[in-house]
């Protein structure tokens, strides 16, 4: 793993650190030296490939109903292949204050952890090619940092599939 710096520094930590913490997964968490623009600067600063960076977005299904999408890298969602993994013939993109009201996070910050309400959890394919990963920390410019056996042991059962576009 590239030296990150290890800060449990916050009293109480995240809502993640803290989900991570009483599942006893091991992690790091990396701070950003500045604001993050790029998801290649995110990667470089936290010495990895964008391919290890896994983003969650958030998908209104309809009222009240949601689902979040774990993909790494550049990957796009395919709005097709969830549709119809879904069964649903509409779906959006969480607007920033539904992401906020349903995950208790800021844009930029999601994670699968630590939610204030409960969300399915899908996981592309993509997050599973690469060995060290790192998500949302609950807060912006900080991540988590850990190895994907670790991450899928804390996500527990969750659905995966290609919900990525195709190349």
């Amino acid at each position: 793993m590239a030296e990150a710096a290890l800060d449990h520094s916050t009293p109480a930590g995240t809502p993640v650190t803290r989900a991570l913490d009483a599942l006893h997964v091991p992690y790091r968490l990396f701070r950003h030296p500045k604001a993050v623009s790029s998801l290649e600067q995110a990667a470089r600063e936290r010495g990895q490939q964008p391919e290890q960076v896994v983003r969650s977005i958030l998908f209104r299904l309809g009222e009240g109903n949601f689902a979040m999408v774990l993909i790494a890298g550049r990957q796009q969602v395919s709005w097709l292949a969830l549709r119809r993994y879904l069964g649903q013939s509409r779906l959006s993109m969480a607007s920033e204050s539904e992401v906020r009201a349903v995950t208790g996070y800021e844009p930029g910050a999601v994670s699968p952890f630590g939610l204030l309400n409960p969300v399915r959890i899908l996981v592309d394919r993509s997050v599973l090619q690469q060995d060290e990963v790192s998500i949302g920390s609950g807060e912006r410019y900080v991540a988590v940092i850990l190895r994907k056996a670790d991450l899928l042991r804390a996500l527990g059962l969750v659905e995966g599939g290609a919900f990525a576009q195709a190349d």
